[in-house]
């Protein structure tokens, strides 16, 4: 048989012959007329090479070889319907495993309210973070591998894009930092020993490429490749961090550290969640959306109430 020439159609009528037996109530079954079902029917003896529905008196009745397909014919159709209907997902049961790229921020900010949820309704589930290595990384073939990725606005072929929460960034002290809050001055700002944060695929610190739009240089003691790191030596020194102000506050009890708003304002960061093209109607990838833009307008309420 050349399946090229077979019209589904067939198929469908066929399945409704099979169970009617009948090709009146076989047209009304699928919404045929009787001279439209008539005329399948005789296709289908024609493509099959058997009479399939026989006169027996004044009824039809199915050939042997018509019996023998009206099991494999149904399973056939349900498994072609499959095919245009996504597939359900029961966080509940689900044992899915969801690959996201992000920074460490991100990772601080973001994990454990997420996995707080996903502990509570969906405990089968498990999240893998792959650390932010910068675009280049970004091949064709490792971007099937992601379902989420959380970075600032560089666009990735492939992947829509969609706000998840705003920051601004601020300088990161040691509480009981012999100059503090002096740092506001642009002159005690530029004569501190910065931190700079360069992650892996940029190659400088987002804050240096904007300061220098500023005519400005500032003086770089350590350069590091995480925010993290930065916090963690910050915290233990007297070298300044000019990190965003979330994961200041974040962190500000457990290590120490108070936030001082710096005399040179960079203006409001923007964090977005990034997701496949493939995956924009897949259930389970749209679950994990919504929980991800939920946690980002908590944040943002959060930040107006404060």
């Amino acid at each position: 048989m050349n399946l090229n020439s077979l019209d589904l159609n067939l198929l469908v009528a066929l399945d409704a012959l099979l169970k009617e037996a009948n090709v009146s109530r076989a047209a009304m079954r699928i919404g045929l007329s009787q001279p439209a079902a008539s005329h399948a029917l005789q296709r289908l003896r024609d493509l099959i090479g058997d009479p399939l529905l026989v006169r027996t008196g004044a009824r039809m009745e199915l050939t042997p070889r018509a019996q023998a397909l009206r099991g494999p014919l149904a399973q056939a159709l349900d498994h072609v319907r499959a095919l245009f209907v996504p597939d359900g997902f029961d966080a509940s049961t689900s044992e899915r495993q969801f690959r996201l790229m992000m920074p460490d921020l991100a990772v601080e900010l973001l994990m454990p309210p997420l996995m707080e949820k996903i502990t509570r309704i969906a405990p089968n589930v498990r999240i893998d973070v792959v650390p932010w290595r910068g675009p280049a990384i970004f091949t064709a073939e490792f971007a099937r591998t992601i379902d989420i990725v959380i970075s600032i606005g560089n666009a990735f072929s492939g992947f829509h894009r969609q706000l998840l929460y705003t920051d601004s960034d601020a300088l990161a002290v040691r509480r009981g930092h012999p100059v503090g809050a002096k740092l506001k001055r642009r002159e005690l700002f530029l004569d501190a020993r910065h931190v700079a944060v360069i992650i892996r695929g940029q190659s400088e610190d987002l804050i240096d490429t904007w300061l220098r739009t500023k005519g400005i240089e500032r003086r770089i003691a350590l350069v590091v490749s995480g925010y993290l790191e930065a916090l963690h030596v910050t915290a233990r020194t007297d070298l300044v961090a000019f990190v965003p102000r979330r994961l200041i506050s974040a962190l500000s009890k457990q290590l120490s550290l108070v936030a001082i708003t710096p005399p040179l304002d960079p203006g409001i960061d923007e964090q977005f969640m990034f997701y496949p093209t493939r995956a924009q109607m897949d259930p389970g990838s749209v679950w994990l959306r919504n929980i991800m833009l939920g946690i980002g307008r908590d944040m943002e309420r959060g930040k107006k109430k404060a």
